[in-house]
């Protein structure tokens, strides 16, 4: 399999791209749950955070960033 890392970084790079990953960071990496929320409320919480992350990853890898 090839790379996929730089078609991320394509799709992302754009105003659009980074409006959208904009708005998926407000909801999910920056979305608090409140202190009742349910366990799998916070199990779904967490995989849409490492979903995000994983898009971000792949955008930074795709552009070069080696951190």
């Amino acid at each position: 399999m090839t790379d996929i890392a730089p078609d991320f970084a394509r799709c992302f790079s754009t105003p659009a791209g980074a409006r959208v990953l904009e708005y998926l960071r407000t909801i999910t990496i920056e979305r608090t749950l409140g202190v009742n929320a349910s366990d799998n409320e916070l199990r779904w919480a967490e995989a849409q955070r490492a979903f995000l992350r994983q898009i971000l990853s792949l955008v930074a890898r795709g552009k070069g960033d080696k951190s």
